[in-house]
């Protein structure tokens, strides 16, 4: 195979990535940006297996080792997506995350110990001096990521007791400037690799990245835990692009790239949706600050109702606004709630879907959700798009959601003071379910739930939603 012929399959398979991006921007044409995808991933996977047979002087040896990574990573893979909840399905992005950290990590290394093998430089010759720049950069990245990205997968699985796999953050004094002290051994010591390409300097960059991403992440909540995997989606973009420069991979340099960009930019929308400061994402500077316990919570008083009176409610009512949350996704009550919303439809009802940009665990989650239940596209509203709505709707009902619809973001002095909500405070009347009085992610009372137009109706989404279906005349 010509490399001017790899070169031409990389394109491809770049253009593919870029159509997969822009499949991915919309429910309707996400199965082909999927499709997309996984043709380019296909051919740069059979690109690379062709171009190391060719390296490896037509021994059959080499593409040996790329078709039994293939069966063993496909077939863990393919496990993994059979059996992940979609509930835990950020868990698994932050796994993977780790993944592509972990593999930089290791490509860097073996490039430094064998650079003649990678083509950056003859044997017994020293390694060029961007390539070295390249090298070490994608190493710390790559690095930050994994280590980061491990702690991350702890905090949002909420399985383990060790502490820093705890969803409390973990601060303590002078960690701001322990992570400054930090960065910049880091750059001195990518500064010496750079100058003498001594291995020891190469060694501390990589012991660096290691603990640095734990101490970005440690401090950080488990109600900012999607933004935090979001970044870290973003650094393992930019460490396969530094990888890709030195190996002068064009196809790891785009895709990188992409990465990189797209992770940063979610990133960015999502801060903005929980009126964080991007900079301090980035730093590791944010986290759960001290709120209202969930124990004083749970000792005010509320107004209670059942499944029946809520579907008498929704039955006399001329719209309605449904806003999914985490506990609908936990219940898995998309079904139900997707034919509750058919009969108050069959009755004349106006029906509409509030989606909030990080309802749920990751970005999508709740449009993903009714996407698997055939609600139709035209159902769902972005938030931008649905709060105008709220102040002439009779009934907003929140199926599992807390901190996206809570009034203290309005408040000067809360945690989450400028947060933007979804105003279902606004409707006339406001039905709540949630299996008890707890405090979202974010630990906050939530003062919609005491409001005298507001009715609590506690218990599992999915068996509450059933039998409103049953109640609905």
């Amino acid at each position: 195979m010509s490399m001017n012929l790899v070169t031409l399959l990389y394109l491809i398979a770049s253009v593919c990535f870029i159509q997969a991006l822009k499949g991915l921007s919309h429910p309707t044409t996400s199965i082909r940006g999927n499709v997309f995808g996984m043709a380019g991933m296909t051919i740069a996977v059979l690109t690379t297996g062709a171009l190391i047979l060719k390296l490896a002087g037509g021994q059959a040896l080499g593409l040996g080792y790329v078709l039994g990574g293939l069966v063993v990573g496909g077939g863990i893979g393919t496990v993994m997506a059979q059996r992940v909840e979609m509930t835990k399905m950020p868990e698994l992005v932050a796994f993977m995350h780790s993944m592509i950290g972990l593999a930089a990590v290791c490509i860097a290394v073996a490039a430094v110990v064998e650079p003649h093998a990678f083509g950056i430089a003859p044997r017994y010759q020293p390694i060029p001096g961007g390539n070295r720049i390249e090298l070490a950069l994608g190493c710390f990245i790559g690095a930050v990521t994994f280590s980061g990205s491990v702690i991350a997968f702890g905090k949002l699985s909420g399985k383990y007791k060790f502490r820093l796999f705890q969803g409390a953050p973990v601060t303590f004094a002078g960690q701001h400037w322990l992570n400054l002290v930090l960065g910049l051994a880091a750059v001195f010591f990518i500064f010496g690799f750079w100058h003498s390409q001594s291995s020891m300097d190469f060694l501390l960059v990589a012991l660096l990245g290691f603990v640095l991403g734990v101490l970005l992440i440690i401090p950080i909540g488990g109600a900012d835990m999607p933004v935090v995997v979001s970044m870290l989606n973003s650094y393992s973009g930019w460490a396969a692009a530094g990888i890709g420069f030195s190996l002068n991979n064009s196809m790891l340099i785009i895709a990188g790239s992409l990465v990189g960009s797209s992770g940063a930019i979610l990133s960015y929308i999502m801060c903005k949706a929980m009126n964080r400061s991007f900079f301090n994402v980035i730093l590791g500077g944010f986290g759960a600050e001290g709120a209202t316990t969930a124990g004083a919570a749970q000792q005010r008083n509320v107004k209670s109702g059942s499944a029946d009176d809520a579907a008498f409610i929704l039955g006399n009512a001329e719209s309605v606004i449904i806003v999914p949350g985490y506990g609908l996704a936990v219940a898995r009550a998309q079904h139900a709630v997707k034919e509750l919303a058919q009969k108050l439809i069959e009755k004349g009802v106006t029906v509409r879907y509030a989606i909030h940009p990080v309802a749920g665990r990751m970005p999508g989650h709740m449009n993903v959700l009714l996407a698997e239940a055939e609600v139709p596209y035209d159902q769902v509203h972005e938030m931008e798009d649905i709060n105008a709505e709220f102040g002439q709707t009779d009934v907003a009902i929140i199926l599992g959601a807390n901190d996206v619809v809570n009034p203290a973001a309005l408040q000067k002095g809360s945690p989450i003071f400028g947060m933007p909500i979804l105003e279902a405070y606004k409707a006339r009347t406001v039905i709540v379910n949630k299996r008890s009085m707890a405090a979202g992610y974010a630990g906050l009372d939530n003062e919609l739930f005491y409001m005298d137009k507001t009715m609590m109706v506690f218990g599992d989404a999915k068996k509450v939603v059933e039998d409103m279906v049953k109640a609905v005349e």
